[in-house]
């Protein structure tokens, strides 16, 4: 019996789980899984997937669909339908998972003024991203697109308010001829930016380094549409979690003021609980921000410089995802048995103009050992219905769990197939849809069934 199932039987028979109420295996509200006879996907009964995408098919842009499909979103077309944007966490060495196939031998097909590194043709990046047009209706594909190409390691992101898909390169390369995979990679531009894409666009974007958002290997993005406000995580076992303030707006190209949380009473806290447990589980503490310098930097060491000046380390920052004035954010290898931790940081409306005291409060929401239903937390997203959805990206299999509000977890799906991480998890914009990729498989479902029985 595979840990889950264990976790899951022991629950149903009333056997006491010694773990927090918050590592608590609850019951799904959608009702137990069904095994799926295709092989792919375990959901409750009542739903079912579609796959709308795959990779190594031909694209309307005559481009090949790219492996390792990551952070994702969904956006309203004007027509009705949806457009899904998608992040492709490919390395430039990734002949096999590349949009230009073996070999670069479909460059041709895309305006190379528009690839952000074409790698002197050779080995230009091949990752960033791709634009599916998805009728709700006939639940099939309209058209796929690359819609930002020539970045590395596209690992997730975020939506904004204004359209736009942010797409963050989990990576800190500099140009110049290096020896990786057993390949030569020629590049000439740096990496480790932020790039906006327009979700609307049926073209390729223009692909310009939001520089000032910091040079670092991000991982993913989420907008407090009040203030404009961008939170960003860091996939490093000793990252920081960011803000940007815009100068303006919904132009991120007008550039900003990039910042670190800090523990108000603590300088340089160390969330990861893995020495010693210095945070616990539900209790809020008071969280300021601090101004971060030299954004850009040559060393890739804005995190290391970030914890010397006060800014609170975490372990693997990965998932994030904004909701009715919090931040929730995944650490994925945080908590004393280094299984994975999810925070919640709640937004202080109240702070003054220059955010000073305390600019809002954080709390340790759950931190998983080895007898969690939860582990290896990474993306996440609020549900309709009031529920936190998390991918994991763990060992052995990987599933999508539900957090309620009273903390006790439930399976929604389980990939009991292969070991490939669950990725990109995004709701319709009207919440009926749930869309995620298994990125070994380089597969995006689209997942069909009674969400509505639970939304408000």
């Amino acid at each position: 019996m595979k840990r889950r199932q264990f976790i899951q039987a022991a629950f149903l028979a009333g056997t006491m789980i010694k773990n927090s109420v918050s590592n608590a295996a609850g019951k799904s509200p959608f009702g137990p899984l069904r095994a799926d006879p295709k092989k792919i996907l375990d959901l409750p009964k009542g739903f079912d997937y579609t796959i709308i995408s795959e990779q190594k098919k031909v694209m309307s842009d005559g481009l090949l669909t790219p492996g390792q499909a990551d952070g994702m979103a969904a956006f309203p077309n004007k027509n009705g339908n949806i457009n899904l944007v998608c992040n492709h966490e490919n390395h430039p060495a990734s002949f096999r998972n590349s949009a230009f196939g073996n070999s670069s031998k479909l460059l041709d097909k895309i305006d190379k003024n528009l690839v952000y590194d074409l790698g002197k043709e050779i080995t230009p990046g091949t990752g960033g991203t791709t634009t599916i047009e998805y009728n709700p209706i006939t639940r099939s594909k309209i058209r796929q697109h690359m819609s930002l190409s020539g970045t590395e390691y596209n690992c997730a992101g975020g939506a904004t308010p204004w359209g736009s898909w942010l797409s963050c390169e989990e990576c800190f390369t500099d140009p110049g001829t290096s020896f990786e995979r057993e390949t030569v990679i020629k590049r000439e531009k740096r990496h480790g930016y932020i790039f906006e894409v327009d979700s609307s666009s049926n073209k390729i974007s223009e692909p310009i380094p939001l520089k000032d958002m910091g040079r670092f290997e991000h991982e993913a993005a989420a907008v407090d549409p009040v203030s404009g406000i961008i939170y960003l995580t860091e996939d490093k076992h000793r990252s920081l979690l960011y803000r940007f303030i815009p100068n303006e707006k919904s132009n991120l190209s007008a550039g900003g003021q990039l910042q670190a949380l800090c523990f108000s009473k603590r300088k340089s806290m160390d969330t990861r609980n893995w020495s010693s447990q210095l945070i616990d589980q539900g209790e809020w503490h008071e969280a300021k921000w601090i101004n971060l310098d030299n954004v850009d930097s040559d060393k890739n060491d804005l995190r290391l410089r970030g914890f010397d000046q006060g800014a609170a380390r975490f372990a693997r920052g990965e998932g994030i995802c904004y909701s009715d004035n919090s931040v929730f954010i995944t650490a994925t290898i945080g908590g004393s048995e280094r299984m994975g931790q999810v925070f919640e940081y709640r937004i202080n409306r109240e702070s003054n103009e220059n955010f000073i005291g305390a600019a809002g409060h954080i709390k340790l929401l759950a931190e998983s050992t080895s007898k969690s239903l939860l582990q290896h937390a990474d993306n996440i997203i609020m549900s309709p219905w009031g529920d936190l959805i998390i991918c994991e990206d763990t060992y052995n299999y990987c599933g999508l769990i539900g957090i309620n509000p009273n903390g006790s977890q439930y399976i929604f799906a389980d990939n009991a197939y292969t070991n490939s991480e669950l990725c990109g998890v995004c709701f319709s914009p009207k919440g009926d849809i749930l869309f995620v990729n298994v990125q070994n498989k380089g597969l995006t479902l689209a997942i069909h069934g009674p969400f509505s029985s639970l939304s408000p």
